[in-house]
Formats: C-alpha cells, sequence, structure tokens
C-alpha cells in the first residue's frame, strides 16, 4: 500500500490483484478555547462524510460568535468541504487552523485563502 492510500484510505492493489482496505472515519470533535469555539476535524470530508462536520459547523455558527475550525486532521477535501467554509464563512466569525497541505493547496488553488482568515495554529486562530 502507498503512503497516500494509507493517508487517504483508498485501496491499494497488490500485483497480484487482492485489495486491501483502509477504512475511513471522519470523526468532530468540540471544545472551548481562549474563548473561541472549536470545531476539529479527523478524516476525508466529501459529499459521502461531510454531514457530521456540516452539522457541527451550522449548529456552531447560530450559538457562538468566534470559530475555529482545527482542520490539522483532514487527510482529504474537495468541493464540498469548501463549499461548506464559505458557507460558514458567509454565517459566522469563521478561522481556519492548521489546514494539512492538501487543504492548504486546495485552498490557495481556489483562491479561497484570500477569503478565509486561514491560520498556523488554533492558538493564533483563536487571537485573531
Amino acid at each position: 500500500m502507498s503512503l497516500n492510500e494509507a493517508v487517504t484510505g483508498r485501496a491499494g492493489e497488490y500485483a497480484d490483484g487482492s485489495r486491501l482496505q483502509v477504512l475511513d472515519q471522519a470523526t468532530v470533535v468540540q471544545y472551548e478555547w481562549c474563548g473561541a469555539w472549536v470545531v476539529g476535524a479527523r478524516g476525508d470530508f466529501d459529499m459521502h462524510s461531510i454531514t457530521p462536520l456540516a452539522d457541527a459547523l451550522d449548529t456552531a455558527a447560530k450559538e457562538h460568535p468566534r470559530m475555529v475550525l482545527d482542520a490539522s486532521g483532514i487527510t482529504f477535501a474537495d468541493s464540498t468541504l469548501l463549499n461548506l467554509l464559505i458557507r460558514t464563512h458567509q454565517a459566522a466569525d469563521l478561522r481556519v487552523a492548521a489546514p494539512t497541505q492538501q487543504l492548504r493547496r486546495l485552498l490557495r488553488i481556489t483562491g479561497v485563502d484570500t477569503v478565509l482568515k486561514v491560520r498556523a495554529t488554533v492558538e493564533e486562530a483563536a487571537a485573531c
């Protein structure tokens, strides 16, 4: 299995045709940090797995004036997550903390990094 397959949870194929599947499990945690509400996301987020994160961000946007998405554990993101981030940004004061390399690249090539408040750490995002 390649490193990419191990990280993304996508199936790998061996020379004999057998396949190994590493299961993805997107998880969301929430907590308060330095006066900001933090939503921590771990795993792959696409149209099949976005619902728990969307629910958490939608609720947080209604209940907390300052919120941070801890994106340090996001292993895969596509336009579904981008759309959610833009919608949440329009509804609340959203900061994105510690995006992974894949997410940083996605934000950069789409120009979304110029719209969102992206910070290196949760601490920086909560303080800005």
